[in-house]
């Protein structure tokens, strides 16, 4: 058996991963590590060395397998990469007990209690605010002929939509904008930063947790915010503790905006460089045809899709994956960013085609982990994009292809800015 002392030979040098001009195009190098070293142990920019697994069929096998765990306490770490997976200050900030680092059986109870905000009749009944504030937020930019569709569309959506369902007061809800423009500005570069946000947050959210509790009522009111459904839960025999509902709050506030994020700004990006699907899409809404919408975001999503790697697992016990061996405690990183662009499981995988049928795609993982917030964002995403092509039909970029920035990090795959020009138009 082959093990990690012993490598594959491979033809030529492994191209240089996670760098500048690694992250405005990584499919390339993904394209040639799936061929040659489809599971490759490497040092990331942190100093952690992990495994890269970069196949359909491996990546599909091993976001299943519960010999990888998401708990941290499982990693065989040595000093110099202390701290340094997972997200920056939640350890300090006591927000480990989320959905993204914890195993079965407590990974099971804690999904059962948040799912039901997540559930299709919840997230057809949110339908109309999230249209509410697509439209607002196009009508604060229609006249002017150009915006940045990042820092005044994508950004502020899904952040207002997550705080609406939280149960954040509206009062607030900048503050907590201002947090995740600090831990999105803050990634790729030093820890230090998205750490005082997330302890920022953490404040919050525990203050609010409290307030809540104080005034929460006998009974719940139809549609009841999903922090007072995570106090109403802790406080009748699930056993959920308050650290583990300002985590559960604080996660789905983290993961639940920075992807839909970049699914909105990914999605209009690969549009316009895209003319002709685009234009097949606007004939379609223009004619009233919602179901190439549907496809349309599914293939953005397998694209170019907002989460490039999946987050961290780390073995419990010596694993085989792809003929080579792990560990028991490396940190493992499936790419799903490669995996949805594997010519064995998707016909002409680097083409973009928004009526792709056979297209089961990693986009939100797969398994027991898989994207609880995936229905949100399918929904912001559909209705954003849906917006955009509608009301500003002429869209386009506002710089060429090779003058925009994506931003540093590990597990997220997004745009710092999206400058675009439109013919001013009002509501």
């Amino acid at each position: 058996m082959p093990d990690q002392s012993t490598p594959p030979p491979q033809p030529g040098p492994v191209p240089e991963l996670f760098t500048w001009e690694f992250a405005a195009d990584p499919y390339p190098a993904y394209a040639w590590l799936r061929e040659h070293a489809p599971v490759h142990r490497t040092r990331l920019p942190s100093g952690v060395e992990a495994w890269l697994v970069t196949r359909y069929a491996d990546a599909r096998q091993t976001l299943a397998d519960p010999r990888l765990s998401k708990n941290p306490a499982h990693h065989d770490e040595p000093a110099h990469a202390k701290g340094k997976t997972g997200i920056p200050g939640e350890r300090q900030a006591e927000l480990m007990t989320h959905l993204l680092n914890i195993d079965p059986p407590d990974h099971t109870r804690l999904r059962r209690l948040v799912s039901k905000a997540f559930t299709p009749r919840r997230v057809a009944e949110f339908e109309p605010r999230v249209r509410e504030l697509t439209e607002g937020l196009i009508d604060r930019f229609a006249e002017s002929g150009s915006a940045d569709l990042i820092h005044e569309f994508a950004f502020p959506l899904p952040i207002y939509a997550i705080c609406d369902l939280l149960g954040v007061p509206r009062e607030d809800q900048d503050d907590f904008r201002d947090w995740a423009g600090m831990m999105i500005r803050h990634q790729g570069g030093p820890r230090g930063g998205v750490a005082r946000s997330v302890k920022k947050m953490r404040g919050y959210l525990a203050e609010l947790i409290h307030r809540k509790r104080e005034e929460l009522p006998a009974e719940p009111a139809p549609g009841e915010d999903l922090i007072s459904g995570l106090i109403r839960a802790s406080d009748h025999g699930e056993h959920l503790t308050e650290n583990e509902a300002a985590a559960m709050a604080f996660i789905l506030l983290f993961a639940g905006f920075e992807t839909t994020v970049n699914l909105i700004g990914n999605g209009t990006y690969a549009l316009l460089t895209h003319p002709g699907q685009r234009e097949r899409l606007q004939r379609a809404l223009a004619d009233g045809d919602r179901g190439l919408l549907a496809t349309g975001v599914e293939e953005l999503l397998r694209y170019d899709g907002p989460v490039e790697l999946a987050t961290w697992r780390f073995a419990t016990e010596p694993v085989t994956i792809g003929g080579r061996h792990i560990a028991a405690g490396d940190p493992v990183l499936v790419v799903l960013a490669a995996a949805d662009r594997d010519p064995e499981r998707f016909a002409d995988p680097d083409a973009l085609d928004l009526g792709r049928r056979d297209n089961q795609h990693l986009g939100y993982g797969h398994g027991i982990h898989y994207c609880l917030g995936a229905p949100l964002a399918r929904l912001e995403g559909q209705t954003a994009l849906a917006a955009l092509l509608t009301r500003l039909p002429d869209l386009r970029l506002a710089v060429e292809p090779d003058e925009l920035r994506w931003r540093g990090g590990l597990i997220m795959r997004g745009l710092r800015t999206l400058p675009v020009e439109f013919t001013p138009s009002r509501r």
